[in-house]
């Protein structure tokens, strides 16, 4: 199973996050099925599209997707996400602890998620 996924994040009533996709094995395939998603994806409710438009964030893996339908306008920003840890399966922060970690380590006390959580 992939590390990366692809997810969407928006305001619907609620701030709301949704995976497009999961199991992606590199980065690479993540900003494949990124990209291929900028033009596909459509959010869970119904809206008719009349435009779209895409803008990129300065990062290159981050984009802003507007759609104006014919009685409303919808936002969303899609990104790409590697999975670093999972309560439910240690080997995954293991494993990413032996590839020398995407992140660095920040000085000084930081946040701890309690297990299960």
């Amino acid at each position: 199973m992939g590390n990366w996924v692809v997810i969407a994040e928006y305001y619907s009533d609620v701030y709301r996050t949704e995976f497009v996709r999961r199991g992606l094995e590199t980065k690479l395939q993540a900003l494949e099925a990124l990209r291929a998603a900028l033009f596909t994806y459509v959010p869970s409710k119904n809206l008719v599209e009349k435009r779209r438009r895409v803008y990129r964030f300065a990062d290159q893996e981050t984009y802003l997707v507007v759609i104006k339908g014919k009685l409303t306008q919808w936002e969303c920003t899609l990104r790409i996400a590697e999975l670093v840890s999972d309560s439910a399966d240690p080997a995954v922060a293991e494993r990413e602890r032996m590839d020398g970690g995407a992140a660095e380590v920040a000085e000084g006390p930081q946040d701890r998620i309690p297990p299960g959580y």
